[in-house]
Order: structure tokens, then C-alpha cells, then sequence
């Protein structure tokens, strides 16, 4: 069994130590104090071949950017990956997504629609439908939600001792490309109601003992901030084998702490602002630049790394990128890479972890000798080795 995060007078807490099979750096070493490698967009298929050659002529630059892919989730954890990002859409009809608009725009250029263009049915109900742009992105090695959800479960099962696994999840609710001329379909907005359902969708299929939250996080204290701030986060002991739900963007935060200060009975911590009470997790993806002209690697992504370092020594958990958009990897540009990992960020987030090598100039992200993870190189303990961090 694993120690339970120890909130206790010091005698009680050495006990909890004492009497666990984790090892010792496990419990003094904390859930912060390491670096994994996850991937952005980790259920994402390929655009189906016609629809590529449809959007070179419609926008080659996006195109380009969403020239990647994934294979399955499993595949991922199996390659060290230990967070994943899944896309989800809200769909309480059960059948907006099942019949996408790109088939018809296809057509009226000139293109015949390969037949595997979605992967979202009705047939999957209302549950919610993992996909990256409605009508003309909508394939994904997993659907609906719980079958992505049920996937990370059976690897958890299968190798009990892991590190904490992210899942990062981004709420899709915004029309693409906004003032286009193409009527994409209008994703339906999330309430507070379909943020219950999504809650009880997570705890029904991984258990409320296999997911680590804000409450278990927060303790005594009056706000995930004071808590990540004065205390810090859990050991890693108490993370192994479970689970973190995060989300990507900042616009579920109202209405998902609606109702539950602090996210109070909630599972999953919202993308927060330093300053705010529910803020223990945050993003950092913006602020980089990559190669100066000529090909110069010459350039100066110093805000970036003091913003990120300034983060991690305060407390918080920080997601960031190491490329997006295929850019670095089609120009070879490792600068955002290396800042990612010099910054401390406990995650970094890729579209090319080292088994899935860029087609561009071998790029891909991983550390030193193929480890799943690594001290970190910003607030870790000076006693900290590679062998305390496995799996």
C-alpha cells in the first residue's frame, strides 16, 4: 500500500516512511522535484490523405502544422511517455459530430473524401468524443473518452509501480478558424453539468483511489496555492501508480470551480493563474522563439526560462512545449528544446518523444540515455539520481 501524503506531526510522518515498501528517495523526493516527457495530441490520427492535399490548397501553413501523428495510447506509455493530452468535445445529442462538413467541402474543390474521415459515430452515445478540429480533423486512435479513459487503465494495472501519469484534457468549444468562410459545426459549450458528468466519467473508470486531486493536494489548507506554495506537492511515493487530470486551458476554470472553492471535491486541476486559490497547476507554452535568420541557433529565450524557473521554485507544477506546429522539427531547431528542459518544467510536451522521430531532420525530444524521467535540474534535491525516478 502507499503512504498516504503526510500531513502529520514528524514522528507519525517518519512512521509513514518506515512502514511503506516505496523506497526512501520515493518518500522525500516530491512529485515536482521530477521531469517526464508527455505528447500533445497523444490520441491524434492522421489527417486522412485527401483532406492533407484538400488543406495545402485551402492553407498550407496549417496544413504543415498539422502534419503529425500518434500511435495508440498504450504504445506511448510503453515508449516512457507520462502525459497525455486528449481533446474532448461535449455532445449530449449524441449525434453532432458524426457527419462531418469537410466530406462536402472536399467534394465542392474537386477532391474525392477517402472514406475513414472521422472516427466519432453515433452509435457512441453521448459520451464525450475525442478529436482535434471538428468536420475535417475528427480521427483518433481512441473513441469516444472512455475507451481513451479505460486504455491508461489497463497500462496502470499492468505496471502498478509507475510514476504519476497526466492527463491533460482540453475542452474544445470554440468554432475553428473563427471569421472563415467554411460553416464549421458549433461545438457545444460546457456547464457546470457537463463538468459533473466529465468528473464522474473519471472516477467511474480509474477509482477515486488510482486518481490523485486537488483535494488530496490541498489537505488542511485553505487553497491549492497555499498548500503547493507552503507544503509543496505530495511525495512521489503517494503519486506512484495513479493518475492526474489536468486541464489545458484557462477558460474551464470558472465554471468548474462553480460551486467548489479551491476546486473542492473536484478531480481535476484547473490550468491556474499564480494568485488564484485553485492555482497549483499551470501552462507555459508561449513566450519562445526559435532560430534567428540565416540559421543561426543565436537566439535569447531568457523571459521564457526565467518565467518558467521562477514558476517551479515557488511551488507550482508547469507544463510547457518543447516544439509546435511541426516547426522546430521541420527546421531542425532544437533552442525551444533545450530551454524547456533547462527551465524545470516537470512536464514537456512534444509531437516526437524519441520513438516517434520526426521525418524532418531526426528530431525528437527525450532524455539521457533513454530514461522516463530525470531529476529536476531547477528545485530537485541535491541527492537525487537517475535510479530514484524509474518508470
Amino acid at each position: 500500500m502507499k503512504p498516504v501524503f503526510c500531513a502529520l506531526p514528524a514522528l507519525l510522518c517518519a512512521f509513514s516512511v518506515l512502514s511503506s515498501p516505496a523506497s526512501f528517495a520515493d518518500d522525500t523526493l516530491k512529485m515536482n522535484q521530477i521531469q517526464v516527457i508527455g505528447t500533445h495530441n497523444s490520441y491524434r490520427r492522421s489527417l486522412s490523405p485527401t483532406t492533407l492535399a484538400w488543406l495545402k490548397k485551402l492553407s498550407p501553413e496549417m496544413a504543415d502544422a498539422l502534419d503529425y501523428q500518434h500511435g495508440s495510447l498504450k504504445a506511448q506509455l510503453d515508449g516512457g511517455v507520462r502525459q497525455l493530452e486528449i481533446d474532448i468535445y461535449a455532445d449530449s445529442s449524441g449525434k453532432r459530430y458524426a457527419h462531418p462538413r469537410g466530406v462536402e467541402w472536399e467534394k465542392k474543390a474537386g477532391f474525392t473524401p477517402d472514406a475513414d474521415q472521422s472516427d466519432a459515430t453515433d452509435k457512441q452515445g453521448t459520451d464525450f468524443k475525442v478529436m482535434h478540429i471538428v468536420d475535417i480533423d475528427q480521427r483518433s486512435s481512441c473513441e469516444p473518452l472512455r475507451q481513451c479513459l479505460t486504455l491508461v487503465k489497463q497500462w496502470s494495472d499492468a505496471h502498478p509501480n509507475h510514476l504519476p501519469v497526466y492527463i491533460d484534457l482540453e475542452t474544445k468549444q470554440d468554432v475553428p478558424l473563427p471569421g472563415g468562410k467554411l460553416p464549421f459545426t458549433q461545438p457545444e459549450q460546457f456547464t457546470k453539468a457537463t463538468y459533473d458528468k466529465l468528473d464522474a466519467e473519471l472516477l467511474s473508470v480509474f477509482g477515486r483511489e488510482n486518481i490523485l486531486t486537488p483535494d488530496d493536494v490541498r489537505g488542511s489548507y485553505a487553497t491549492l496555492e497555499e498548500a503547493v506554495l507552503k507544503r509543496g506537492w505530495p511525495a512521489l511515493a503517494f503519486g506512484r501508480g495513479k493518475v492526474v487530470f489536468t486541464f489545458d486551458r484557462p477558460h474551464d476554470t470558472a465554471r468548474y470551480v462553480a460551486g467548489h472553492p479551491a476546486l473542492r471535491g473536484r478531480v481535476v486541476f484547473t490550468n491556474g493563474r499564480p494568485g488564484d486559490p485553485d492555482a497549483a497547476f499551470t501552462e507555459a507554452n508561449e513566450g519562445f522563439v526559435g532560430k534567428a535568420g540565416n540559421g543561426s541557433a543565436a537566439v535569447d529565450n531568457t523571459a521564457a526560462l526565467q518565467t518558467i524557473q521562477a514558476l517551479v521554485k515557488k511551488g507550482y507544477l508547469v507544463r510547457t512545449r518543447s516544439d509546435a506546429n511541426t516547426v522546430e522539427a521541420r527546421q531542425g531547431d532544437v533552442t525551444r528544446r533545450e530551454t524547456a528542459f533547462q527551465s524545470g518544467a516537470q512536464i514537456i510536451s512534444t509531437d516526437y518523444p524519441a520513438f516517434e522521430t520526426a521525418p524532418w531532420n531526426n528530431y525528437s525530444v527525450s532524455f539521457p540515455n533513454g530514461a522516463v524521467a530525470r531529476c529536476n535540474p531547477v528545485n530537485a534535491p541535491a541527492g537525487c539520481t537517475a535510479a530514484d525516478v524509474t518508470e
